[in-house]
């Protein structure tokens, strides 16, 4: 059980959450509110019916009923909205900054304009409580023509948006797939993150390393079944946002207990903890801190430790890095 002052310190301590999908934090409520905003009719008949669906077997099954969740979605203050309802939230949370993946494939496949989707959400993190930015995440069940033609979209929003990501149905959709897309966005000078080794294999982490050029993984639990991967990306301090909740409501871990998280700390792995889609997974990013170091051998020097990675493997100036670095220290240095 978690002690008094270890729940205290993980809730109040400065921390960056580097993967949010924020269609993933439209809470049952909200997604009623648009829909009658909308007109959308939804296949729930409340919001306790829409609550109860959300008892996942797998990715797919979670994606099923995500993808009928963002179609309530449709104005840019819809987005603007959902957006700042987060910030909101990750603000209680001590959350200093946020880089918010967004999936316009999801939308303008509906007909929602591209700039839309874009506006609406950048709005929202520019009038926000917090430091935010923008990641435009490629569908990867999709063909990678889809997402060429979703970054040429994207061109004349360049300003608002920091890097591309890849997300989506993993299995069977390997990084090499998106291997020119990528290489479009870096020659942009965008940042380039990539969902790999949450239900995928290791194999897909080192070929969004070596293919896809990636800065940071996003999940990677299973990095753990490819010794010389560990030893590799511990050496390049490559980061891995793991999302603990997530992995146990979509069976990646049956119980938190037997999640890999403190080997993988253990390992010297640069890990970070993150909600992922906290409206549909159980908890925004203070919960999930809470879970792990509730069910796994965790202290304070690991909470110090993630709290750190969580703003070193964030794509900030390096002048707001040292800041928010120079916050974690003070906090910790209070608390003895």
């Amino acid at each position: 059980m978690l002690n008094t002052q270890l729940r205290h310190m993980l809730q109040a301590m400065p921390k960056a959450e580097l993967h949010i999908h924020i269609e993933g934090s439209l809470e049952p409520e909200l997604i009623f509110e648009l829909a009658q905003r909308n007109g959308v009719s939804l296949p729930y008949p409340s919001v306790e019916a829409l609550r109860e669906a959300y008892a996942f077997t797998d990715l797919q099954s979670f994606l099923d009923i995500y993808y009928a969740g963002a179609s309530v979605l449709i104005t840019e203050q819809d987005f603007y909205d959902m957006t700042m309802a987060y910030l909101e939230r990750a603000a209680r949370d001590n959350v200093r900054h946020a880089e918010i993946f967004f999936d316009p494939q999801t939308h303008t496949a509906r007909g929602i304009p591209f700039r839309t989707v874009v506006d609406g959400i950048w709005r929202a993190c520019q009038d926000g409580p917090i430091s935010a930015t923008l990641i435009m995440c490629f569908l990867r069940h999709l063909p990678e023509s889809d997402a060429i033609a979703t970054l040429e979209e994207a061109l004349p929003l360049r300003d608002k948006i920091i890097g591309v990501g890849l997300d989506s149905s993993e299995v069977g959709h390997p990084p090499e797939k998106f291997a020119r897309v990528f290489e479009r966005a870096r020659n942009l000078g965008l940042h380039l993150v990539a969902h790999a080794g949450e239900e995928g294999p290791p194999a897909y982490i080192e070929s969004a390393l070596d293919v896809l050029n990636v800065e940071r993984i996003d999940h990677g639990v299973r990095i753990l079944d490819d010794a010389d991967l560990v030893a590799r990306v511990a050496r390049e301090r490559m980061a891995l946002t793991v999302c603990p909740l997530s992995n146990v409501k979509l069976r990646v871990f049956d119980v938190m207990g037997s999640h890999s998280l403190r080997r993988l700390l253990d390992a010297g792995l640069a890990v970070t903890i993150n909600s992922d889609d906290p409206a549909y997974f159980g908890g925004y990013v203070n919960d999930n801190y809470l879970a792990a170091f509730d069910a796994l051998p965790l202290d304070a020097g690991h909470a110090r430790t993630l709290a750190r990675n969580s703003f070193e493997a964030a794509f900030l100036e390096p002048e707001q890095k040292r800041a928010f670095l120079a916050e974690v220290d003070a906090f910790f240095n209070q608390q003895h």
